[in-house]
């Protein structure tokens, strides 16, 4: 017991004295997280919310290929991009390999799925009531979408904050396509893993504490809007 409130007492001093190591990795970390999830975000809303509201060829099969995506063991995905990009793969002569940009990928390959699966689900909820409501109103079609986005904008939101702690917290699919690489591809999670392999607990308690700070954060965020959008 005495021993872990002395890692916890080290991780805290690290991070009052900005330790630079530690920050370099958390902010790598938040640019491929919140790259990827913004990329996810941006292709990911349009698609959930055409799959809610319109019907067309192979749309069950395309569903129910993003419902098995959602849950997409990160190992894999990680692996199915290292296979593109590695030298002799398909995308082998952009030099991806270990590098940000692979981790970005790879990530997206897990956050997409979650951002369309949950928008289209919130979308072909509401979609009937709001369509209603706007031809009660007189409006058109496109005032109809955005009367609908409107409506179910804080699921979306919820839907992305998913979609960001899935990524933040990601550590097989990253490891796989970055490496670890110091100064070049470690992230908190990878280097956790590794801090815990070299018996370095201190430290990884420190960048554990700043993983968990950024994931209260976005829940935080994401239920403070819930209740003021609930009234209460």
């Amino acid at each position: 017991m005495e021993e872990l409130a002395n890692g916890f007492i080290q991780a805290i001093r690290m991070l009052v004295v900005f330790d630079p190591e530690i920050y370099e990795i958390v902010g790598l970390s938040l640019r491929v997280s919140l790259s990827s999830v913004l990329i996810s975000t941006c292709i990911g809303v349009p698609v959930g919310v055409l799959y809610g509201l319109y019907d067309f060829f192979g749309k069950k099969a395309l569903i129910r290929i993003t419902y098995t995506l959602m849950s997409l063991p990160p190992v894999i995905a990680g692996l199915v991009v290292f296979l593109f990009i590695m030298r002799k793969g398909p995308l082998g002569s952009l030099r991806l390999s270990f590098t940000p940009t692979a981790m970005i990928i790879a990530q997206i390959c897990l956050v997409l799925p979650i951002i369309i699966g949950l928008t289209y689900n919130v979308v072909k909820e509401k979609a009937p009531r709001v369509r209603q409501v706007a031809a009660t109103l007189g409006a058109g079609q496109k005032e109809s979408i955005k009367l609908l986005i409107f409506e179910v904008r804080v699921a979306i939101l919820a839907a992305i904050v998913t979609g960001a702690g899935r990524a933040i917290s990601e550590v097989g699919a990253v490891m796989l396509v970055g490496g670890n690489i110091v100064g070049k591809t470690r992230v908190m999670t990878t280097y956790i893993a590794q801090l815990q392999r070299m018996g370095n607990f201190d430290r990884a308690i420190a960048v554990g504490l700043v993983l968990l700070l950024i994931a209260f954060i976005l829940n935080a965020t994401l239920y403070h809007i819930q209740e003021r959008e609930a009234g209460i």
